[in-house]
């Protein structure tokens, strides 16, 4: 039997910190590393990715992280985006942890004070269609659904399941009713309130969606509007949504994880039976 061709698979580009929370919110706290400190985002995070990773067969994975405790330019922009919101100590810690982590399994991993992680997913996404690839978004933040493209899919895990959505252009526009070019235009108008970003008062996603399919962009519908005030606002609410392609980022090689160096990382935790399921991986 021939070698498989990872080289012709998609790049999977994860969102590091979005997987981290999943993972510390459906793996017990109780388990706990050497030190006693809890382990269980390291545990959940690797677990779920060995399973995706196995489903997908990509030719390499890119994880993307926050700089947590740093101002972003969205912060800049916009200074109530996110705000309000509080992590556990446990988490945080493990947060911090988790990058020198994925790069023992031989991950590409991005991570760059004043960007988010979806402003490394993009980086790392374009990266791979630039050198002709293509590439899947494990989030479940719609935010990345700006970067779908025929050669960019979003794999979106479905609350309490193990299914992963696959969102396409035909997806981002049946949820949003705009093609993804036009998600920044649209959560300019009809704001997001995960993010804290109010949108123009008096505009929900529907007139956000119809009057962009009317004018095509922001620009257009901020003409037909002559209301300089909310204009300067929506401009700025654009800025806050779009992702910034502009970091530089190493993409992984072609091949699998380094799985005998992620089981020895997770026996340094004290994670043993994680790393003995990360183990059998080995080919």
């Amino acid at each position: 039997m021939p070698p498989f061709d990872y080289a012709s698979r998609p790049l999977l580009v994860v969102d590091g910190d979005n997987l981290a929370h999943r993972a510390y919110h459906s793996t017990p706290k109780t388990v706990l590393g050497v030190h006693g400190a809890p382990i269980n985002a390291f545990v959940g995070f690797i677990g779920m990715l060995a399973r995706i990773w196995g489903e997908e067969q990509p030719r390499g994975v890119f994880v993307a992280w926050d700089t947590l405790g740093v101002e972003t330019y969205r912060n800049k922009l916009w200074p109530p985006y996110q705000g309000g919101r509080v992590f556990d100590k446990e988490i945080v810690d493990q947060l911090n942890l988790l990058p020198s982590f994925c790069e023992a399994f031989g991950f590409g991993v991005g991570k760059k004070a004043g960007y988010e992680a979806d402003d490394l997913m993009a980086s790392a996404a374009l990266a791979e269609v630039d050198r002709g690839g293509t590439a899947l978004l494990l989030t479940t933040d719609k935010d990345s659904y700006q970067l779908v493209s025929e050669s960019v899919t979003v794999l979106s895990p479905k609350r309490g399941t193990r299914i992963l959505d696959r969102i396409g252009l035909h997806q981002v526009v049946q949820i949003f009713g705009v093609l993804p070019e036009q998600v920044p235009d649209f959560k300019a108008l009809a704001g997001d309130s995960s993010d804290k970003i109010p949108g123009i008062k008096g505009v929900g996603p529907m007139a956000a969606s119809a009057m962009l399919l009317k004018y095509g962009t922001l620009e257009g519908v901020l003409a037909a509007w002559d209301r300089p005030a909310d204009a300067e606002k929506a401009m700025m609410f654009r800025d806050v949504a779009t992702m910034r392609p502009e970091v530089e980022v190493v993409l992984p090689e072609s091949g699998p994880p380094d799985w005998a160096g992620g089981a020895a990382a997770l026996r340094a935790l004290g994670a043993n039976a994680a790393a003995e399921r990360i183990a059998s991986l080995i080919q």
